[in-house]
């Protein structure tokens, strides 16, 4: 999380999108960079809404706009499997020796299994009442959130290529597909208002 305090504007480091070189290219520019641990970094629009934001704007006595990122669902959890299939994933988070399709069937299971515990943008990015993020960006569109950054900041950006989940295959059957629409319906919902 970044919170830019002349510009009164915070981002949110939405997992999976980008925060870690967005990080990299703004934090000298920030007034308050958390990086870590990840639950602190990765602070949800309902924890900053309901600590943080309210601190913030109790003590410079204005409004904050607050802005994230957000990724098209099936490619967000392509990454997270991507990304825990590194060498150095603990093995009961490893998602080694399995499919795609295997990895979405078990994030969509109740309980999830550990190695697909990773959350979901929309209860990340959604408050549980009242106002959400102001400016909600498609990871895919993100020349458009630099631009926005950029006017905000009054500066030019450049994002490094940092924390890149390695390749791999991201194909769903035609089952896994519909299942993941049904129980991510919220989070393809969300990403359908967005503009881009």
């Amino acid at each position: 999380m970044l919170v830019f305090w002349e510009q009164r504007l915070a981002f949110l480091a939405t997992p999976k999108t980008g925060s870690t070189a967005i990080a990299a290219a703004l934090e000298s520019l920030a007034a308050v960079s958390i990086q870590r641990p990840p639950l602190l970094k990765h602070t949800t629009v309902h924890r900053y809404r309901r600590f943080i934001g309210p601190f913030l704007e109790a003590a410079s006595k204005d409004t904050f706009t607050l802005v994230a990122l957000m990724r098209e669902p099936t490619d967000w959890l392509g990454s997270w499997y991507r990304f825990r299939q590194r060498e150095e994933t603990d093995a009961g988070k490893s998602t080694r020796d399995m499919s795609f399709d295997d990895f979405v069937r078990a994030w969509c299971s109740d309980p999830r299994p550990d190695f697909a515990d990773v959350g979901s943008q929309a209860r990340f990015l959604r408050p549980r009442q009242g106002v959400g993020v102001d400016r909600l960006f498609r990871y895919e569109d993100i020349d458009s959130f630099v631009r926005f950054l950029e006017e905000r900041l009054d500066c030019e950006i450049t994002l490094p290529r940092l924390n890149v989940s390695p390749s791999g295959s991201t194909r769903l059957s035609v089952a896994t597909a519909e299942l993941l629409r049904q129980v991510a319906a919220e989070d393809f919902a969300l990403y359908a208002t967005l503009c881009g």
